[in-house]
């Protein structure tokens, strides 16, 4: 039963099956074929949503890389979590065994890059302002080079493709160097940036300026090119963005779904429909509705600091390994269900919390959530907690309404730090940006009499993102641009100690050793994803990654 209704939810996001027609660009079969679509604006703008719509920016339905699912899941290839079910797609890429022939969990992005390429083609056609039309093709521009940006990571060298293309001449494509695709990402965004709106002020999603120039950055922190990185965050900076009061509620509020700290996000409609969140409902366990299919790791838990800023590997940290959970980053407990964490449970009003407090427990036989029941629970004895903590509803965990953040303010910060760190242009604005970070979730500022190397800041600002970020997306490609990805993704992956939850304190008692959750491999090639079979068999043009 679990498995049909897995299928069912993956159908519908057409994220995790492999298909011949992923990989190369090849235009839809649903593709717009109406000869009056480019008589009006509307028409235009109705277009413009078709580009979003199966994309992976904003106005999230479940079509392709606009799926919050995959900004969650991509965690799971990295050493913050284990993805339990192998056919969802993520567990050979996080312990190494995947092939050319396990699939493809990037499936459909190069039908949305065709989607704005038939928008880009066909726009000029519209009768409309001149001002408005150009920030349409700057708002397309942007998805294009967000989707590459997406595959040059992952797979390296890539089709670049910029018009539409027959099928003729899908099949006889070539991978574009990645230096090659990466100056037309920057290109692109440098050129759709003037045309942008400087900030989203009217909560509809919609690309910004902003976006263009954070996602600028990112692409030139991971190619070291951190004169221009800092150049644009500096420009960032500029727009009016600020951080969001409380790290907790900015994963929650629905509400507050658009606020200052949000650059751009996938957009959801709480209905359901394929426009509702799903991912919500992969991410909680049995108890909650949840099938627990992202497991946070231990390794993730103990990269976060005490909270008096000290890493729990210094003796003087007061970590107290029989009671590990007190005294940490407040951004654990908003990030993490741990054992004898508390929880509200569903009132039986929908949009109302219980008044009584329930305590997780995956550590006793009879409990729904037991780590090893294999009922939809997690074998970590972690869960997710980040993005889930107000549902008082779990009936609707599949229909949720939360947008799934892409790009934030918070990032552009640590980003601004890192290029400075990293061309060791280390100043007072370093530890302002970090401080800015730390101190809005709840940390102490940072210690610079322990922090005033490039080395020792190094470590403090990766890590930094490791734990503001988690499952937000971001630490594969960390891994993979620090190159680190083979000393930490190597061996074997470890959960929760067993031990007891009390039902009326949630005092957690350990009694034995950490959960055993698989052995993890790393080679060399696994630092790019294998091109899908199937996409070689239809163009022999197409050549394998190194090692595969």
């Amino acid at each position: 039963m679990k498995k049909n209704l897995v299928l069912n939810i993956l159908a519908i996001s057409l994220l995790f099956t492999s298909c011949k027609k992923d990989f190369l660009d090849r235009q839809p079969q649903d593709a717009y074929t109406n000869s009056s679509l480019w008589t009006s604006e509307s028409d235009a703008a109705a277009a413009l949503a078709g580009v979003y719509n199966g994309t992976s920016v904003t106005y999230g339905n479940g079509n392709g890389w606009a799926d919050g699912l995959w900004i969650a899941y991509l965690d799971c290839v990295s050493d913050n979590a284990y993805s339990q079910y192998p056919w969802e797609g993520f567990q050979a890429y996080g312990n190494g065994t995947v092939n050319p022939s396990t699939g493809d969990a990037s499936a459909y992005i190069y039908t949305g890059i065709t989607r704005c390429n038939f928008f880009l083609a066909n726009i000029d056609k519209t009768p409309m302002s001149a001002t408005d039309k150009a920030n349409m093709i700057a708002q397309v521009r942007f998805i294009r080079a967000y989707q590459y940006f997406l595959m040059n990571q992952l797979y390296g060298d890539v089709p670049l493709v910029t018009t539409l293309l027959t099928p003729e001449q899908s099949l006889v494509l070539t991978r574009t160097p990645s230096a090659d695709v990466v100056k037309f990402i920057l290109s692109e965004l440098a050129a759709a940036a003037p045309d942008l709106t400087a900030a989203n002020n009217s909560g509809d999603g919609h690309i910004t300026r902003g976006a263009a120039l954070a996602l600028k950055a990112r692409v030139e922190l991971y190619t070291a090119d951190y004169k221009d990185c800092i150049t644009d965050c500096q420009a960032v900076m500029k727009l009016g963005y600020a951080l969001y009061p409380s790290y907790t509620d900015l994963f929650r509020m629905v509400a507050q779904a658009n606020n200052t700290e949000i650059i751009a996000s996938v957009q959801y409609v709480e209905n359901p429909s394929a426009n509702s969140n799903g991912v919500l409902g992969v991410m909680p366990s049995n108890s909650m509705g949840g099938w627990s299919s992202i497991d946070p790791v231990q390794s993730l838990v103990d990269s976060y600091e005490m909270d008096n800023g000290k890493p729990i590997t210094d003796p003087a940290s007061g970590y107290d390994p029989t009671n590990p959970y007190a005294n940490r980053d407040p951004r654990l407990a908003a990030t993490i269900l741990y054992p004898g964490a508390p929880f509200y449970q569903a009132s039986g009003v929908v949009g109302q919390l219980a008044k009584t407090v329930s305590y997780f427990d995956p550590l006793d036989a009879s409990s729904p959530d037991y780590y090893a029941s294999g009922n939809n629970t997690s074998p970590s004895g972690y869960i997710v907690k980040k993005f889930t903590s107000n549902l008082s509803d779990f009936d609707n965990l599949f229909q949720s309404g939360l947008n799934m953040t892409v790009i934030r303010y918070a990032e552009v910060l640590l980003t601004d730090a890192e290029a400075k760190i990293e061309s060791n242009q280390i100043d007072g604005s370093v530890y302002a940006d970090i401080n800015l970070v730390r101190n809005r979730a709840g940390m102490p500022s940072v210690n610079q009499t322990v922090y005033n190397t490039q080395a020792s800041l190094r470590t403090l600002v990766r890590n930094e993102r490791r734990v503001e970020f988690a499952f937000e997306g971001l630490r594969w490609f960390d891994l993979q641009r620090w190159q680190t990805a083979s000393q930490v993704m190597t061996g074997i992956v470890y959960g929760a100690k067993t031990g007891t939850v009390d039902a009326t304190t949630g005092k957690y008692t350990i009694t034995g050793a950490p959960l055993k959750l698989e052995t993890r491999t790393f080679a060399a090639k696994n630092y790019l994803w294998p091109i899908p079979q199937s996409e070689i068999d239809l163009d022999k043009n197409i050549k394998q990654n190194p090692g595969y």
